[in-house]
């Protein structure tokens, strides 16, 4: 990581003699650990990382009333049984708030449900479509976030486990 010198080590560990304690006795422990917000938070504070969204989820359940809280998570259960990253709203608001804190979060899609069934609104495009949360899944570039490395005058983008290795 030529340039970031200043990052020094991700890694380390060691024998702790003294590690644990039950009042009578001490514990010697080893560990190990890996620095990984050590290394990226300040590559993303000086904006050699980047992300499209600032959270993984790629669907918000919309929440009608506190009474369906329910019903949302069995939603948003059967959405990550299929590998659909999502959450629930907080709390019950209008649709235009919830809406629009997925906006803010990068969150590409909301789920709907009431008296006709399930749907699910594209908040990029506006297209809304029915839907099952047994068997939606959104296209396979929306399914995770994408992580975009700055060096000097390049660019390039990464969206799986396996192009980051």
């Amino acid at each position: 990581m030529v340039g970031f010198e200043f990052l020094k080590s991700v890694g380390g560990g060691g024998r702790y003699d003294a590690l644990a304690s039950d009042g009578r006795s001490t514990y010697p422990g080893v560990g190990i650990s890996f620095g990984i917000s050590r290394t990226l938070v300040p590559l993303m504070a000086r904006g050699v990382l980047t992300s499209d969204r600032k959270v993984p989820s790629v669907v918000l359940v919309a929440l009608v009333d506190e009474e369906s809280r329910g019903a949302s998570d069995a939603i948003a259960a059967s959405l990550r049984a299929n590998g659909v990253p999502c959450e629930v709203a907080a709390s019950a608001q209008k649709f235009g708030k919830q809406i629009r804190y997925a906006e803010r979060r990068g969150i590409p899609y909301v789920w709907f449900t009431g008296a006709d069934g399930h749907e699910v609104k594209d908040i990029r495009t506006g297209e809304q479509v029915a839907a099952d949360p047994a068997t939606w899944a959104p296209p396979a570039e929306d399914l995770r976030p994408r992580v975009t490395v700055s060096t000097g005058t390049t660019q390039r983008s990464s969206s799986t486990s396996e192009e980051k290795q």
